[in-house]
């Protein structure tokens, strides 16, 4: 895909991005998305799994990999320290897309999850758009229909490094969020369902900080996640899409802003 400044790769395997080339200030492209050299490490996997996925039928932990839904328990299975992760086992990262339409600046994906993969009830139909714009933004959208009551909550697992991904860390890069509160977790980064405010704490994003400022500071969040790994509730008034991160990188001036329709976002400084 190429629109405005913006390069992609994609694979139909996983519906995965495997590269998004973006200028410097100065006009010189790199890859700001983490990625594998072949498809087989994607296939056969023995690293990061979810480099440039979609992640579902649930992103993020379902608790025990068990949950009731009209009066009946539903158990998938346990791929993270006794919890389900990004759907388990075949997650829509690790099945084969079908490429529905393909132009200059888009590409549009079609998976049915069958009933019953990892454990999951109904038949998922989702298809999901990668777009680039004239103004540089990367687009994702998803749209998702079932033939019987099932749980969905689909996201996007791109590991971005704005210095390009050869670039090293992204301790340095400029973090700010509109979100004054986060959804604190046990220490199997399970939420017990309270909410925190981040006032006086290291998850304070709402002024600009660098993401490795006070990423080791004695904090029992910080600890349980080995870093950032959790979820901030969006400071929004109303539905629709909204403002709610940026990421700044000095060294090329590469500026990242990201909106949603969503209620929350999981940052996850890959720890």
């Amino acid at each position: 895909l190429n629109n405005g400044d913006l390069t992609m790769q994609v694979t139909n395997f996983g519906g995965r991005v495997v590269s998004l080339w973006a200028p410097d200030r100065d006009g010189k492209k790199a890859d700001i998305v983490l990625g594998y050299e072949t498809l087989d490490r994607y296939v056969n996997n023995t690293g990061e799994r979810f480099l440039g996925a979609p992640v579902g039928r649930v992103a993020n932990r379902i608790g025990y990999g068990k949950f009731t839904l009209e009066g009946k328990e539903y158990n998938t299975p346990l791929n993270n320290n006794g919890h389900t992760l990004h759907g388990g086992l075949k997650g829509i990262d690790m099945l084969v897309w079908d490429v529905m339409e393909v132009k200059p600046e888009s590409i549009t994906l079609h998976l049915v999850v069958p009933d019953g993969l990892d454990g999951f009830p109904g038949n998922l139909d989702i298809t999901m758009k990668y777009a680039l714009t004239a103004d540089n933004e990367f687009v994702v959208t998803y749209s998702a229909n079932t033939d019987a009551p099932t749980v969905c909550n689909l996201s996007h697992h791109s590991f971005f490094n704005l210095k390009g991904e050869a670039g090293g860390t992204i301790l340095d890069h400029v973090l700010w969020m509109k979100a004054d509160r986060i959804t604190p977790t046990d220490a199997a980064l399970i939420p017990p369902g309270e909410i925190l405010s981040v006032e006086g704490t290291p998850f304070d994003f709402r002024l600009p900080h660098t993401i490795g400022e006070r990423i080791n500071a004695e904090n029992e969040q910080l600890t349980f996640g080995r870093g950032y790994d959790h979820n901030w509730v969006i400071d929004r008034a109303g539905d629709g899409v909204v403002f709610a991160a940026a990421v700044y990188e000095a060294q090329s001036g590469r500026m990242m802003s990201v909106y949603t329709d969503q209620p929350g976002m999981q940052f996850y400084s890959g720890n």
